[in-house]
């Protein structure tokens, strides 16, 4: 309603502002009529007063009609304004109208799904008293089932004891008649040897010797008897003492042996060949002592050649790791002190601020410095005329290394020294310098050079 009344009276502005246009309009035409009557008449002297006034006419006339125009636009433009929102209002009203009536459908589908809701609740209450019941009468059987199958098991347990049983005892009759019938064939084989044994030494078949030699054949008395007493008459047989006798007629036989008519010869060579051996053995005897006297001398005087040189290289090591760990002790421990032959040698090292002893636990640097230590050790206790050193220093900081060159001044007084190294401070220590490199068409070359030493100079 507000924006129609707002268009009524914008219209109404329009009217007005068109009917103030059109007189402003015919003014305006009145004036330029004038205008050309005037500037068709030169030769008469013209009102000046009324040709100013006509022209401050002129100009009012023209600011009214751009005021007019102005007010029109604007008019027109709020007029737009105006008519769109009142469609926004109409539409916006619409939507309102479309949402109440989506609200009402809502809420009558709401009623209708809550009486079936209210239907379904009722449904599934008598559902599930049923399913109770059901519930309580699937939990009856089901005891009954569960008792019937621990019944069940039961007796299947019983059965699977019995089958066992049956399985074992059938085992046990096949076991037994096998065995039985290895028996047998092992008895059959065994007669079959026996006839052909009998048949291939004695000549006889199995019924002729069992005829003349069998069990219920007498045999003749082989006991003790006295020279008046009369040969008692043959016996039974009896198979436990014809077997001792036959045990100890073999052994007799046995330590018989067969008839060697060379016999003396042969006691001949091997009394020789006994001498010989005994003579021989000791010879061996004898050399085994001599030999193991060398032994005990090789020993001892290993033993006191290690026990000399470990107690100069723990002497020089003790001084070496205390110049180059100043502040740190340094030792050589025997693991083994009472077999110096099979002792080892442990090196136990602590710089200074640390409690550590073992190697692993020093740093790369520490550790090379304690093997130099050692290395320098070995080269005071035992000197030898020249030592080559490969990198030895490569691991190590400036403070180090010019501890290190120290001591190659003073090893240098008496041996020689071969360096390899990347430290210019060692090359310019040395009095020859070496070097490898490659030239410009890939062949490498030697090339040398010799330093002229401050104090030589």
């Amino acid at each position: 309603r507000s924006a129609r009344g707002e268009a009524e009276r914008l219209e109404r502005a329009i009217t007005t502002a068109q009917a103030a246009r059109e007189t402003d309009s015919a003014g305006l035409a009145d004036l330029e009529l004038r205008l050309a009557t005037a500037e068709e008449s030169p030769d008469e002297e013209p009102d000046v007063a009324e040709r100013e006034r006509l022209t401050e006419a002129a100009k009012s006339a023209r600011q009214g009609e751009m005021e007019a125009r102005l007010a029109l636009r604007t008019t027109e433009e709020r007029a737009r304004a105006l008519n769109g929102r009142a469609d926004s209002l109409v539409r916006a009203a619409q939507a309102e109208r479309d949402s109440r009536a989506r609200a009402s459908e809502r809420r009558e589908r709401l009623i209708r799904e809550g009486a079936a809701a209210e239907a379904v609740n009722a449904g599934v209450t008598v559902v599930l008293m049923r399913l109770e019941r059901s519930v309580m009468l699937a939990a009856d059987a089901r005891a009954a089932v569960e008792e019937s199958r621990q019944v069940r098991e039961q007796q299947l347990l019983a059965a699977r004891a019995t089958l066992r049983e049956l399985g074992r005892q059938h085992d046990e009759l096949v076991n037994s008649v096998h065995r039985d019938e290895m028996a047998r064939t092992q008895q059959k084989m065994r007669i079959e040897q026996l006839e052909e044994r009998a048949l291939e030494e004695l000549g006889m078949d199995a019924d002729g010797l069992i005829d003349d030699y069998g069990p219920t054949t007498l045999v003749p008395f082989f006991g003790e008897v006295a020279d008046d007493e009369i040969a008692p008459e043959p016996v039974p047989f009896v198979r436990e003492e014809q077997q001792k006798r036959l045990k100890t007629a073999e052994r007799a036989l046995a330590m018989l042996g067969r008839v060697n008519p060379l016999a003396l010869e042969e006691y001949s060579a091997m009394e020789e060949r006994h001498k010989f051996l005994t003579e021989q053995l000791e010879d061996l005897r004898r050399t085994r002592k001599d030999l193991l006297d060398i032994v005990r001398e090789v020993d001892d005087r290993v033993q006191q050649v290690f026990s000399e040189a470990y107690a100069d290289v723990e002497k020089a090591f003790d001084s070496t790791f205390a110049r180059l760990f100043p502040g740190g002790e340094g030792r050589l421990v025997l693991t083994d002190p009472d077999d110096m032959l099979n002792t080892g040698i442990e090196v136990e090292a602590r710089p200074a601020g640390k409690k550590v002893k073992r190697l692993s636990l020093l740093s790369g640097g520490e550790r090379s410095l304690v093997a130099v230590a050692f290395l320098v050790a070995l080269f005071k206790a035992r000197p030898s005329p020249f030592y080559i050193l490969d990198e030895v220093e490569a691991a190590l900081d400036d403070t180090n290394l010019g501890r290190l060159l120290e001591i190659y001044e003073e090893l240098r007084e008496t041996s020689q020294l071969l360096v390899i190294t990347h430290q210019k401070r060692t090359m310019e220590v040395g009095d020859a310098l070496y070097g490898v490199t490659m030239r410009g068409d890939g062949v490498t070359t030697v090339i040398s050079q010799r330093l002229e030493r401050a104090e030589s100079a």
